[in-house]
């Protein structure tokens, strides 16, 4: 199976950074295709959503939180066998919640085979963010009496960047419908995937900057960062077909279970639980977890998920 061409633009980025080049993107274009980013999974997602508006979405949407708290409960529970409660909570919450990059680079792999996935996914990403960051606090100040912002906690769970423009750009898609939407086509759609490969590029870039801090951290963080997400993926994959979701929503659904998040989990965690160590928890998401992802974890995720349902 040959590589999407999107993932050689990550593996570019990661080896100009491992070789030394000079190759730096700017900051702020780095923001610019995020925003992209975010706002075209959204606007596909609530485009095809008000194509097939379905009652049992809604039950599906609650399963998907809590599949979202249990995932964020599993891997305290694996993570304090080596680390302090704040160190695991706050690693935790970062692998029960999902990486918007990694569900695009799955949407990618199943539109080059032309297999289609539900609508909602794309609405399972957004609230999939949620109970992993509130469930990662909650540990972290399991037994604590110092008191908690919750209020600022919550203005960076719901109203952070990537969950206005997911929900956003979903709810803008929802009441635009297909003939609504033609004439941003040429911008959303047909260059998503020239922006994906820019983004890729600058995250080789950043995860080669991790690396570091892996040597630090030790064999236990490489080897959760690996074998965790294989688990996750195959809870999702069960959750997936107990839903009744075709095996595209199946690839995107365990994709999303076996991903970490290295934005929006970062922010939150940064705010909720100061004194944990970020290194930990960004060298196993971003330097160990999201590469895997990309280069074998879908592949593998897909030929599970075609074996599930053969």
């Amino acid at each position: 199976m040959t590589l999407d061409p999107v993932v050689l633009f990550f593996l570019l980025g990661l080896f100009a950074a491992l070789a030394r080049s000079d190759l730096k993107l700017p900051p702020a274009l780095y923001e610019t295709l995020s925003v992209f980013l975010l706002l075209a999974i959204g606007l596909k997602g609530g485009v095809a959503l008000a194509k097939t508006g379905s009652p049992q979405v809604l039950l599906q949407v609650l399963l998907v939180i809590l599949l979202g708290t249990l995932l964020t409960l599993l891997a305290f529970a694996v993570l304090r066998w080596r680390l302090s409660r704040v160190d695991a909570a706050a690693t935790a919450a970062h692998y029960g919640s999902v990486s918007v990059v990694t569900f695009a680079v799955a949407a990618s792999f199943l539109a080059r085979q032309g297999i289609e996935a539900e609508p909602q996914l794309t609405l399972f990403l957004a609230v999939m963010e949620m109970p992993a960051l509130v469930v990662g606090v909650l540990l972290a100040r399991l037994g604590d009496r110092q008191q908690l912002r919750w209020g600022q906690l919550a203005h960076e769970v719901f109203l952070g960047k990537s969950m206005v423009l997911l929900l956003g750009g979903l709810v803008i898609g929802w009441l635009a419908g297909p003939k609504g939407i033609v004439s941003l086509s040429p911008l959303y759609i047909d260059l998503f995937k020239p922006v994906l490969s820019l983004f890729l590029l600058e995250m080789g870039l950043l995860t080669a900057a991790k690396l570091g801090s892996l040597r630090r951290q030790g064999s236990f963080v490489v080897l959760f960062g690996l074998l965790v997400p294989l688990g996750f993926a195959c809870i999702g994959l069960g959750s997936a077909y107990a839903m009744g979701l075709s095996a595209g929503g199946a690839l995107l659904l365990a994709t999303l279970c076996a991903s970490s998040s290295y934005i929006a989990a970062p922010a939150a965690m940064r705010i909720a639980v100061p004194e944990a160590n970020p290194a930990l928890s960004l060298a196993a998401s971003l330097g160990v977890t999201f590469p895997f992802n990309l280069l074998l974890g879908i592949p593998t995720y897909w030929m599970l998920t075609q074996w599930l349902y053969a």
